[in-house]
C-alpha cells in the first residue's frame, strides 16, 4: 500500500522533467553561442599538465635505438613537441604529412608509440615517414596515463624549460599548426 503524495510533492515531480529540459536547452544555446563566436573547440579537452613540468618517464627506443626520457626532453633548452601515436591509429596516418612538414621546418618532435608492437611501429614509420628526433615505446601505456592521454594521436607543446604549454587531442592539421602550435613554439623559445 502506498502513501498518498502531498499536492506540493506531486507538482515538484511533474516540474522535474521540465527543469531538466530547460537546463538542456540553456546548455544547447550556450554551445550555439560559443560556436557562432568561434570560441568553441571540440578538441579543447582540459589537461592537468598545462603549466606544469613534464611527468617523469624513461622509455626504451625501437630496436637498438636509444629511447627518450622527460629529463632529456627538458634538458634540450628549446621548445619541442611530444606526439603520442600508434600504427593502428587512422588519424595518426592523417597527421603524418603535417608532422613531416614540421620536421622539415626544424621543429623537434619526440614520438611516443602508444601500446604498439615494435614491428608494427617500424612498418608505420616506413610507410608514413619518420618525423621524430627520438621515439619511446610506451607498451603498457603508463606514460600516457601520466600525461592524461584520451587517445591517439595527441600532441603536447613543451617549452624550453620543460613546461607543458599546450595540448591537442586528435590529428594535427596545417590550421592547428599555424594558429596554435607555431605561435606557442616561437613564444616558448
Amino acid at each position: 500500500m502506498s502513501l498518498p503524495t502531498a499536492p506540493a510533492s506531486r507538482r515538484l515531480l511533474l516540474l522535474a522533467p521540465l527543469a531538466v529540459a530547460g537546463a538542456g536547452g540553456v546548455a544547447f544555446f550556450v554551445l550555439l553561442d560559443r560556436m557562432s563566436k568561434g570560441t568553441y573547440d571540440p578538441h579543447g579537452l582540459p589537461s592537468m599538465l598545462i603549466g606544469k613540468k613534464l611527468p617523469a618517464f624513461d622509455l626504451p627506443g625501437l630496436g637498438q635505438a636509444p629511447g627518450i626520457s622527460s629529463a632529456a626532453i627538458a634538458a634540450g633548452g628549446r621548445p619541442v613537441l611530444v606526439n603520442f601515436f600508434a600504427s593502428w591509429c587512422v588519424p595518426c596516418v592523417e597527421e603524418a604529412a603535417t608532422l613531416m612538414a614540421l620536421k622539415g621546418q626544424g621543429v623537434p618532435i619526440y614520438g611516443i608509440a602508444y601500446k604498439d608492437k615494435e614491428a608494427a611501429t617500424k612498418s608505420f614509420l616506413a610507410r608514413n615517414g619518420d618525423p621524430y628526433a627520438a621515439i619511446g615505446r610506451d607498451d603498457p601505456g603508463r606514460v600516457a596515463i601520466d600525461f592524461g592521454v584520451y587517445g591517439v594521436p595527441e600532441t603536447y607543446v613543451v617549452d624550453a624549460q620543460g613546461i607543458v604549454r599546450f595540448r591537442w587531442a586528435g590529428a594535427l592539421t596545417q590550421d592547428v599548426v599555424q594558429q596554435s602550435i607555431m605561435p606557442l613554439m616561437k613564444a616558448s623559445s
